[in-house]
C-alpha cells in the first residue's frame, strides 16, 4: 500500500535505530521461546514522528511481530511502542485448544491415508482456525476518529468476515498510529526499514510501505481513509460507499474532514470534485489552493478522464441496448423531491454519458437469492448530479436501475449501490505530468 504519510523524517529515525542494533546501543530482546521457522529472519524497524497538542515533537519506535522487543543500552526520548497483545495473552489464547492438537496431530501421524485420518485432519484444522480467531478477538485499533475498533469488526467491513494473515495487528504500522491516536498525537512522519538477512522480498537496510496483505486490511479502517497516492499537494483516495464526499447538512464526517484530521495543514476545503455518498472509488483532492485552482479548472473544462463500472439490474442486451453507445439526456432537480433528479428537455442541463456493455452475468443478492444483472463501463463526458444513476434508470436512458440505487431503484437489506469510479485520469496541477489510478471495485 502507498505510504500515508510522508516518509522523511521517520526514515532518519530508523536508520538511526538501524545504526544502534549494529553497535548495540539498541538491543533486539526475544520475549517469546524462537521457534525454527523464524530463527534468523528479520524484523522491520518503525518509527513514528508526531507532535502532541501542545505542538511538541514525540518520537516513536517500534519493532514488528511480538516475540522480540526494541530495548535501548542508553537514554533515549523516545517512546518504544509494545505489541497491541502481549505474548501472555496470545499464548492464553492459544492453551485452550493446544493440548487437544497436539493429540491429533499425534494420532494423525500414525494413520495411513484415508477416511479416519481425513477426519481428523479436518478436526484438527477446526480447532486451529478456533484458536487463530480466539487470539484475533483480543485485537482493538484505535483509529483516527478516536473510535476503538476491533480486528473482528474491520475484518468484517474488509475482508468479508474472512481470517486475515497471521501476524495482523503486529507490523509497526498499527502499532504505531495507535499509540498515536491513544494519546492524541498527530502523525507528520511514519517510515519501516528492514533489519536482519537479506530475503528474497526483503534487503537489509532498505525501507519499504506499509504491506498490502496485513496492513492494508487495518490502516485504512484506523485512518478512516484508503490512501492510494499523496504528495505536497494532491492526495488521492479509494472512497467507500456510504461515506459523504464533502460534509453534509446535518453530517459533518466525510472524506474532506478525514482528510483534514490526518493532515492539519491541508486547505479548509480539499474537495475538488464529490462522489455521491452511495458511491465508491477514485477522488483525488487537493492540499493547497493552487492546486486546488488548477484541479478545478481541468474539471470544468471536462479534461478528467473518469471512469466507472456498475451492476445494472436486469439484461441490458435483451432489451435492445447495443454493446456500446453514447446518451444525452436532460435533467433538473425536483424541487418537490430532493435530492432526485427529473427529466426536463426544456431547463434541464445536458448529461453526455458513453456506455459499454462489458458483460451479463449472476448477481447474488445478501438474502442469498440470484438474479441476472448486466456489467456497464460508464465514461461520462459531463459531471452532472446523478447522472449515471439516471442514465440507467430513466426510461429516456436504459430504463434500468443501478443494483442497491435507493433513490431510482431499490435497495435491499444490508446492500449498497453497486457503482464504483475505477479509474481517474488528470494533469498533475504542480508538474503537468499525467496522473493515471485505478482502482477495482468491490463487486
Amino acid at each position: 500500500m502507498f505510504p500515508p504519510f510522508d516518509e522523511e523524517a521517520a526514515y532518519a529515525v530508523c536508520l538511526a535505530m538501524h545504526r544502534q542494533l549494529e553497535c548495540g546501543a539498541l538491543a533486539l530482546e526475544q520475549v517469546t521461546p524462537l521457534s525454527e521457522e523464524r530463527a534468523g529472519n528479520g524484523v522491520m524497524l518503525g518509527a513514528l514522528v508526531a507532535t502532541d497538542a501542545a505542538g511538541n515533537e514525540v518520537v516513536l519506535k517500534a519493532a514488528s511481530g511480538f516475540s522480540r522487543a526494541l530495548v535501548p543500552r542508553f537514554a533515549d526520548d523516545a517512546i518504544y511502542v509494545p505489541p497491541l497483545v502481549s505474548p501472555a495473552q496470545i499464548a492464553a489464547a492459544l492453551a485452550a485448544n493446544d493440548d487437544a492438537i497436539h493429540a491429533l496431530t499425534a494420532r494423525i501421524d500414525a494413520l495411513a491415508d484415508g477416511a479416519e485420518k481425513d477426519a481428523l485432519l479436518a478436526r484438527r484444522l477446526a480447532l486451529t482456525q478456533e484458536s487463530v480467531a480466539r487470539v484475533y478477538a483480543l485485537y482493538a485499533f484505535r483509529c483516527a476518529d478516536g473510535s476503538l475498533r476491533t480486528l473482528g469488526d474491520i475484518c468484517a467491513e474488509r475482508c468479508g468476515g474472512r481470517l486475515p494473515p497471521t501476524g495482523t495487528g503486529d507490523c509497526c504500522a498499527p502499532k504505531l498510529l495507535h499509540y498515536a491516536f491513544s494519546h492524541g498525537l498527530t502523525p507528520r512522519s511514519m517510515c519501516e526499514v528492514f533489519y536482519g538477512r537479506n530475503t528474497p522480498h526483503k534487503t537489509n537496510g532498505l525501507r519499504y510501505a506499509p504491506c498490502d496483505d496485513r496492513c492494508g486490511i487495518v490502516l485504512p479502517a484506523m485512518l478512516g481513509l484508503e490512501i492510494l497516492y499523496r504528495d505536497r499537494d494532491i492526495i488521492v483516495v479509494n472512497k467507500q460507499s456510504g461515506v459523504l464526499s464533502v460534509p453534509g447538512k446535518v453530517e459533518p464526517d466525510c472524506i474532506a474532514s478525514r482528510v483534514r484530521r490526518l493532515f492539519p495543514g491541508c486547505i479548509a476545503q480539499p474537495a475538488v470534485h464529490r462522489l455521491d455518498m452511495e458511491t465508491s472509488g477514485l477522488m483525488v483532492l487537493a492540499f493547497t489552493r493552487e492546486a486546488h485552482r488548477r484541479l478545478s479548472a481541468q474539471f470544468e473544462a471536462g479534461s478528467v478522464r473518469k471512469e466507472y463500472v456498475a451492476l445494472v439490474d436486469g439484461i441490458l442486451p435483451a432489451r435492445g441496448v447495443p454493446p456500446h453507445g453514447t446518451m444525452e439526456l436532460y435533467f433538473r432537480v425536483d424541487l418537490d423531491n430532493r435530492p432526485h433528479q427529473m427529466w426536463d428537455e426544456v431547463h434541464g442541463k445536458k448529461a453526455v454519458t458513453e456506455w459499454r456493455v462489458q458483460d451479463v452475468e449472476t448477481y447474488r443478492a445478501p438474502d442469498g437469492s440470484r438474479r441476472r444483472v448486466t456489467r456497464v463501463l460508464f465514461l461520462p463526458h459531463t459531471g452532472r448530479t446523478h447522472q449515471l444513476r439516471l442514465a440507467a434508470a430513466d426510461p429516456h436512458g436504459f430504463g434500468v436501475p443501478i443494483v442497491g440505487d435507493t433513490l431510482y431503484g431499490r435497495c435491499a437489506a444490508g446492500e449498497r449501490l453497486m457503482l464504483h469510479a475505477q479509474c481517474l485520469r488528470f494533469s498533475h496541477p504542480t508538474t503537468g505530468e499525467e496522473m493515471v489510478f485505478r482502482c477495482a471495485a468491490g463487486f
